[in-house]
C-alpha cells in the first residue's frame, strides 16, 4: 500500500472535506480565481464547452465547479432504447452483479446490499448490470438520469470520505460501501433502477434537483426520504444531481432488462448522454 493511500485510514475525512467546502464557497476573488486557475492549468479544464467559458465569470470556485454545459455540448444517444451514460468521466468497471456482489478492484469486491444500505433493497438487482463512473476534476460535475423515472425515495448512508481515484480503488477495500453517499431509487418502465452519488475525500458536498443539498449535513445513522406519493419524474437525460468536487456515480439495473454496450470496460473515458446499455426487452 501506498504512502498516500495508507495516509487516507487516518486522515480527518470530514475535517478537510470541510475545510474544503469553505473554501470552494469563499467569493474572494484572489481565493476563488486561484482555486479555478489551478484547476484549469492542472487538470486540462476545456471550458470552450461550459455555458460561460470565462473563468473570470464565476464568483466561486464552487459555481465554477459545478457549471453547466452550453447547449449541444453533450446529446442523447438518438437511439430510444439506448440507456445513457449519467456522467462525464471513466468507467471504473462495469458488468453483472454476480451473487449479489459488485467488482470493484483486481481481488475486491463489494455487495449491492452494502452499497445501497439495506438488503431488501439490493434483491431486485442480482444478476442484473452495475456500472461505476468515476469523475475527475477536470469533468463536468452534474449527473443525469439514464432512463426515464419515477423517485420513489433516497438513502442517505453515513460512511468516511476515502479518495475515490484509481489508486484508492485498487488498494482499499469495499470502498463504494464505506464512503458516504446518497441512493436514489427510481420506478422505471423496466423495473427498479438506482442511481448512487458516492462522496469523496474533500468532497464539500452531493445536491439533487428535488431537495438540494443533501451532503452535507455528513450522517451518523442511514436516514430515508420517500417520495412515492410525489410526482418527482425525470425524463431520459434530465439533470438529477451534482457533486461539488470530483466523484463516483453508480447505475444498477435489474436482470433481463438491458446489455451493457460493447467496448465498455476499466479506464474507458466515456461522456453524457453516450450509452450505456441497450434495451433488451
Amino acid at each position: 500500500m501506498s504512502l498516500v493511500t495508507a495516509l487516507t485510514h487516518v486522515l480527518p475525512h470530514r475535517l478537510l472535506s470541510s475545510m474544503a467546502r469553505r473554501l470552494a464557497w469563499s467569493d474572494h476573488p484572489r481565493v476563488s480565481r486561484w482555486l479555478i486557475d489551478t484547476v484549469v492549468r492542472r487538470f486540462g479544464v476545456d471550458l470552450e464547452e461550459a455555458a460561460d467559458a470565462d473563468p473570470a465569470a464565476y464568483p466561486t470556485f464552487n459555481a465554477f465547479f459545478t457549471r453547466a454545459l452550453r447547449p449541444g455540448a453533450r446529446v442523447p444517444d438518438p437511439d430510444p432504447a439506448a440507456i445513457l451514460m449519467p456522467a462525464d468521466g471513466r468507467i471504473s468497471q462495469c458488468g453483472p452483479i454476480e451473487d449479489g456482489r459488485i467488482f470493484q478492484a483486481k481481488g475486491r469486491w463489494f455487495t449491492a446490499a452494502e452499497l445501497l444500505g439495506e438488503g431488501a433493497a439490493a434483491a431486485p438487482y442480482d444478476g442484473g448490470l452495475f456500472a461505476t463512473v468515476y469523475l475527475s476534476p477536470r469533468d463536468y460535475h452534474r449527473v443525469h438520469m439514464p432512463w426515464s423515472g419515477r423517485l420513489l425515495r433516497t438513502v442517505h448512508v453515513p460512511g468516511r470520505l476515502f479518495s475515490v481515484g484509481p489508486r484508492a480503488v485498487a488498494k482499499v477495500p469495499r470502498l463504494f460501501a464505506r464512503n458516504e453517499r446518497l441512493v436514489c431509487h427510481f420506478e422505471t418502465d423496466f423495473g427498479p433502477m438506482a442511481v448512487v452519488m458516492v462522496g469523496a475525500l474533500l468532497v464539500s458536498g452531493v445536491e439533487t434537483v428535488w431537495s438540494g443539498e443533501e451532503i452535507p449535513a455528513y450522517g451518523d445513522r442511514v436516514t430515508g426520504k420517500d417520495y412515492a406519493d410525489s410526482t418527482v419524474e425525470l425524463a431520459r437525460f434530465d439533470e438529477m444531481a451534482r457533486f461539488n468536487y470530483g466523484s463516483t456515480v453508480i447505475v444498477l439495473l435489474p436482470p433481463g432488462v438491458a446489455a451493457l454496450a460493447p467496448g465498455l470496460g476499466a479506464e474507458t473515458p466515456v461522456k453524457l448522454g453516450q450509452r450505456l446499455a441497450t434495451r433488451t426487452s
